[in-house]
């Protein structure tokens, strides 16, 4: 299989699960299609390196998540968040606390780099380590971004007075 039809069938197999991760990064379809659009065209420019790698997906992962927190050093994207998730995958057996709805807009309003701590760690459920692999930063600052993060979550849901209704049940 020739180089150009091998990366071909990667982007048909992968897309959904991989516009999904660009979307919860971007919190904006525009943005997501952006965002794949740019880690896509990276990785093909070297697929003959990448597609022979074990986790070619999760470097492809690993550079949308690059992709968005250098996007966000040059320039903010400008677009809004929404209050449409991605189709999900399956329903959760597990009764959410809080509809993910209501969260979500909360996350898209984060800074780049805590978004992106928050969406790996809760939605694509990495670790620690593996999102400071994945961000290319140490253990301890993804630590002290999640903790940022869910402080200004706590904060905003308490100012919309919905925080209080969580707590009460």
């Amino acid at each position: 299989m020739d180089t150009d039809e091998d990366f071909r069938e990667f982007v048909t197999v992968r897309w959904a699960s991989l516009y999904r991760l660009a979307y919860l990064l971007a919190a904006s379809p525009t943005g997501a299609e952006d965002l794949l659009q740019t880690a896509l065209e990276k990785a093909y420019v070297n697929w003959s390196r990448i597609g022979r790698m074990e986790h070619a997906e999760a470097y492809v992962r690993r550079m949308l998540a690059n992709a968005l927190v250098s996007s966000r050093r040059r320039a903010s994207f400008g677009e809004r968040p929404t209050d449409e998730l991605p189709e999900a995958i399956g329903d959760s057996v597990e009764e959410p606390v809080l509809d993910r709805r209501l969260m979500w807009p909360l996350v898209c309003a984060l800074p780049a780099r805590q978004r992106a701590v928050i969406v790996l760690r809760y939605y694509e459920d990495l670790t620690e380590a593996q999102i400071a692999d994945v961000l290319r930063c140490a253990p301890g600052t993804v630590k002290s971004q999640s903790s940022a993060a869910i402080g200004a979550l706590r904060r905003a849901l308490t100012a919309s007075g919905i925080g209080e209704a969580v707590s009460e049940s």
